[in-house]
């Protein structure tokens, strides 16, 4: 392998695992402080996309504003999930909300199916997006060189508000005790949904700018994805931000370089990810970067 051949796969591993980064992000924090596994963020990534291209083509909305319009109802929806499947059973036993987790999504993929049609559709892709980038030998499109940008902001504008803010600091409270965070006087069901609301922002636009790179949208383009975000979250540790970066970035990684090297088992590409999981859940049960609790009951 040429080193310009290998910089073509290493800028395409920069790119998928920047998106698997982003949406990880989503995993981690819902379940930083809710201790739960949001088994629909892989529908609402799909749900971001199918509607950016609706607002495109029904509304005729510039690209820009169709975005801003997704990422605005993607958010609200995901705030609204949060309160009607997982709130009312929030002091449940866990078993019950993981199983409303896969109930909603299952049903968000039916329900998209019949309102959205089982055929895929071509998404529309501005030219801002779609030029040919050549750095010496290396060409790629330019969405390949926007994702790591974006991600990289929002990662820093989310640390920001995490770390430097009174919602931040409430989250965290949260994340640590629930019960003592309420004897605070935190609104509880406010963090939370705020929570929800952002988590939902980052997964539509990883499926704006995932619909982007590989434009096509169906009802369960989330199912997959999600799944990976899943584990890079959890590779990376899941409940921690820089984790679940770490992780998306490094499944990235793993995926294009076993395309790279092993061409013939490119159609294994999704079973490496569950082994790579079941690797580190073998070795580093926490994560990478994640520490050691113990479950309370």
């Amino acid at each position: 392998m040429t080193i310009a051949l290998f910089l073509q796969y290493l800028t395409n591993a920069l790119s998928l695992g920047s998106l698997y980064a982003l949406i990880a992000i989503g995993y981690t924090m819902v379940y930083g402080i809710l201790r739960l596994i949001n088994f629909a963020h892989g529908d609402i990534f799909m749900l971001g996309g199918y509607i950016a291209f609706y607002c495109m083509t029904l509304l005729i909305m510039p690209w820009w504003a169709a975005f801003i319009v997704s990422l605005g109802l993607t958010g609200l929806f995901g705030v609204c999930l949060e309160r009607v499947a997982y709130q009312p059973l929030r002091h449940s036993p866990k078993i019950s909300i993981m199983i409303s987790a896969i109930g909603a999504s299952f049903l968000m993929e039916n329900l998209a199916t019949v309102i959205f049609g089982g055929r895929p559709k071509g998404f529309i892709v501005p030219e801002i997006f779609n030029q040919i980038v050549h750095i010496g030998s290396i060409s790629f499109v330019n969405i390949s060189l926007y994702i790591p940008v974006i991600t990289a902001v929002l990662l820093v504008v989310l640390l920001a508000i995490v770390q430097k803010t009174k919602t931040g600091m409430a989250m965290r409270a949260v994340s640590t005790d629930l019960a003592a965070a309420r004897l605070m006087g935190i609104d509880v069901n406010r963090v939370v949904s705020f929570t929800f609301g952002i988590g939902s922002v980052l997964a539509a636009i990883g499926g704006i700018m995932w619909s982007l790179k590989y434009p096509q949208l169906n009802p369960t383009m989330g199912m997959i994805p999600g799944l990976k975000c899943f584990i890079a979250a959890v590779i990376g540790g899941i409940g921690n931000i820089a984790g679940a970066v770490l992780g998306g970035l490094l499944l990235g990684f793993i995926e294009i370089m076993l395309i790279a090297f092993l061409p013939t088992l490119t159609g294994y590409r999704d079973a490496f990810a569950f082994i790579l999981l079941i690797i580190v859940l073998l070795v580093k049960p926490s994560g990478l970067l994640g520490k050691h609790q113990i479950e309370k009951v």
